[in-house]
């Protein structure tokens, strides 16, 4: 990491942090507490229509949010300010997941939704902070960086609440005490790993400020609307990414919540996710060299292509063995489908308008992600059989792709473009 800047290895380190929410909050821990025992007197295909929808719940919260709050936050001096704010409320209620317990399913779901509130809002100013610390020729790597080395660096604190809940007697707590020190233990990492993010990056693009900058930003976020369609190419890549991101998404948020449906163990699917954090870390990487002698298009059509192998993998899945192949499988594309997709928009929109951009940018992710996990729990409540649900994910990768392929993004189009 030499090569980089101190503001680039500030904005790296802050995903370092965050990606321990996503592996233990999002992706293990509080799913399999929740279905093992916060849900334990609840049907499966109950439970995870509970879990789906307050995912659809909050993911829509967030995409209402975010451009408005984008289109805020690209003035001089608030992006700083909105993104301490969410993350704040991110890591207390991660924090507050401690205090959870057998039958606290509604509790459960109330905090868990201020997390996903707290962690999603927090990234729509974090990914426009990305055109701030890094130029176009560089923005690729940093992205992967910023992916790869959060996947590697998560692994700490998932190792460490792995081992006092699988033997809590190493520090003498029950099973139950463990898991809930588990959540504090993340919560203290992000809140940890985000002071350099908080002190060395800058806002360098934004808007000056003016008067009434609220009902100005009303007034430029309809603007950003019409604005859009004369970047057109961003504008395409917009409606490809809402498809083959839900995809993506749904597979992150639900698939420990599927594998227990399924048989999977708790301890199985844990271990799995450690290694497809480690398969992650090179996986990222390599993405952005190979993007580099081929085209971010390619690598990008590449991870859409696998991960429509791994949904009709999953639909099939029915022992261990599967689950450590689709564990692996999703670790060779996940951290790179990613981080391509957003260094690809970054260079596709006016830096200047980053926030506000990248509000759209993430509205339609989130509000793709609410697309989701709602059919997989609506699909599985009225077939009481998750296994339905996941056949949906194929048509929205197809969809994705067939668009992707239409549109040429390699080349920096930060002017209005009709192309």
């Amino acid at each position: 990491m030499s090569k980089l800047t101190k503001q680039e290895k500030s904005w790296i380190l802050y995903d370092c942090g965050n990606s321990a929410y996503s592996l233990a909050i999002t992706t293990a821990i509080l799913p399999i507490f929740y279905k093992s025992t916060i849900a334990a007197d609840i049907s499966n295909a109950q439970s995870t229509a509970y879990w789906g929808y307050t995912n659809t719940i909050a993911i829509i919260l967030v995409a209402i949010l975010a451009p408005i709050l984008g289109t805020i936050a690209d003035y001089k001096g608030f992006k700083k300010k909105f993104f301490t704010v969410f993350m704040l409320i991110g890591i207390i209620a991660t924090a507050a997941l401690g205090t959870l317990g057998q039958g606290d399913v509604m509790a459960c779901l109330i905090i868990y939704a201020f997390t996903v509130l707290g962690f999603s809002g927090t990234n729509v100013f974090y990914d426009s902070f990305l055109v701030d610390v890094a130029k176009d020729d560089n923005i690729d790597k940093v992205s992967a960086y910023g992916f790869a080395f959060g996947y590697i660096a998560s692994i700490l604190p998932f190792i460490l609440c792995l081992a006092i809940i699988m033997v809590p007697s190493l520090v003498g707590l029950t099973t139950l005490n463990a898991t809930r020190a588990s959540f504090i233990i993340v919560a203290l990492w992000w809140a940890l790993l985000s002071i350099p993010m908080v002190k060395n990056v800058k806002q360098v693009h934004y808007v000056d400020r003016e008067p009434a900058p609220i009902k100005n930003s009303f007034i430029r976020l309809f603007n950003t609307f019409s604005e859009i369609r004369q970047y057109k190419v961003a504008a395409i890549f917009l409606l490809a990414y809402f498809f083959y991101i839900d995809g993506v998404h749904t597979i992150i948020r639900m698939s420990t919540v599927y594998g227990s449906d399924i048989g999977i163990s708790d301890d199985t699917m844990l271990i799995v996710l450690l290694v497809t954090q480690i398969v992650a870390f090179p996986s990222a990487i390599l993405f952005a060299k190979f993007a580099k002698k081929t085209s971010t298009k390619f690598m990008l059509m590449y991870g859409i292509i696998l991960y429509t192998i791994i949904t009709i993998f999953a639909y099939f899945m029915s022992k261990e063995i599967h689950f450590w192949i689709l564990g692996i499988l999703v670790g060779t594309a996940q951290g790179g489908i990613q981080a391509l997709s957003r260094s690809a928009y970054g260079k596709l929109i006016p830096k200047e308008n980053s926030a506000k951009y990248f509000g759209l940018y993430n509205i339609l992710g989130k509000a793709s992600a609410a697309l989701g996990p709602f059919l997989i729990g609506f699909i599985a409540q009225m077939t009481n059989n998750s296994r339905f649900g996941i056949l949906s994910l194929i048509i929205l990768f197809i969809i994705g792709g067939a668009i992707l392929s239409r549109i040429p993004i390699d080349s920096p189009m930060t002017q209005k473009n009709t192309n």
